[in-house]
């Protein structure tokens, strides 16, 4: 498929060089340290906001964001580890896929930039920030939960039945990608942002998956929301059935001086199903910063 976002600049990255600029017209994948893969787009010397996906999803996820956000800001998405063109972690948890972003941000040189983080993704900023309460000058908690759903072992053995099962049962992440994003989705989202999650989705390794998926359980940072002390937007969609908003909205509630916002039809996937009404939402929370 072409991909209807290819005007933003390209950057590649060596660890011993800054990022310099290539060609105007094609995104390209770029290397770091530790064998994280990310992209890129913006002028350098611009307010920093980095993008972090959520499980099975990757750095071309963020293409709406990387080409909407451009012109004032330096866009970065990663591959989280085992994602994308990412080495995988030996071992897989909350707490090393958090120390691999702080080696990531600190690689590239990312002094406190905004933190968008997208389901596993917002878990690990809450996490980094509760290690380190400077690492961010504002974050956005995108479709995500300050805890692993129910505290009940038995809701939490059905949630890795349903998610692992047919893994368990021979099928790969190529075979299960279209119906796991048809089932994330909410009302009348846009096609290509949901080719570029189903092809997110399809190249996760099985292993990866799987580790990720298990790293999820006793996840819980609902007692450290009163002190994340940035500037928080916390967005959901109303149709959002993994991250409901009514849950999100508590959340907010407990974050000192927290934005919430809504995004109404859409369901899990907001920056690809509703990229419009998503990067407006971030915009306007940047601008009211500044």
């Amino acid at each position: 498929m072409t991909d209807p976002w290819r005007s933003a600049v390209q950057h590649e990255a060596h660890v011993a060089e800054p990022p310099r600029q290539a060609t105007q017209q094609e995104w390209e994948q770029v290397q770091v340290q530790g064998d994280v893969t990310y992209l890129q787009s913006g002028p350098d010397d611009a307010s920093a906001i980095v993008f972090l996906h959520g499980v099975g999803g990757g750095a071309r996820g963020f293409l709406p964001q990387l080409d909407g956000l451009r012109d004032r800001y330096r866009v970065v998405a990663w591959d989280m580890p085992g994602h994308g063109g990412s080495t995988p972690l030996e071992l897989v948890s909350v707490d090393s896929l958090t120390a691999a972003l702080a080696g990531f941000l600190q690689t590239l040189g990312l002094d406190r930039p905004v933190l968008v983080g997208h389901s596993l993704g917002g878990m690990l900023v809450q996490r980094l920030l509760s290690l380190q309460p400077g690492a961010a000058r504002a974050v956005v908690l995108a479709q995500t939960s300050a805890a692993f759903g129910s505290q009940d072992p038995a809701w939490g053995a059905e949630f890795l039945r349903v998610q692992l099962g047919p893994l368990d049962a021979g099928h790969g992440m190529a075979d299960l990608a279209a119906g796991m994003v048809a089932g994330m989705a909410g009302d009348d989202p846009d096609p290509d942002g949901l080719a570029l999650a189903r092809e997110c989705l399809a190249r996760t390794p099985d292993s990866t998956y799987r580790d990720t998926v298990l790293a999820l359980p006793g996840f819980d940072l609902r007692d450290a929301l009163p002190r994340l002390a940035v500037p928080a937007l916390v967005l959901a969609g109303t149709r959002d059935r993994n991250a409901p908003a009514a849950a999100m909205e508590r959340m907010a509630a407990r974050i000192p001086g927290a934005r919430f916002v809504a995004l109404e039809g859409a369901g899990h996937l907001a920056h690809l199903e509703r990229p419009a009404a998503f990067n407006a939402a971030v915009r306007g929370f940047l601008d009211d910063l500044e």
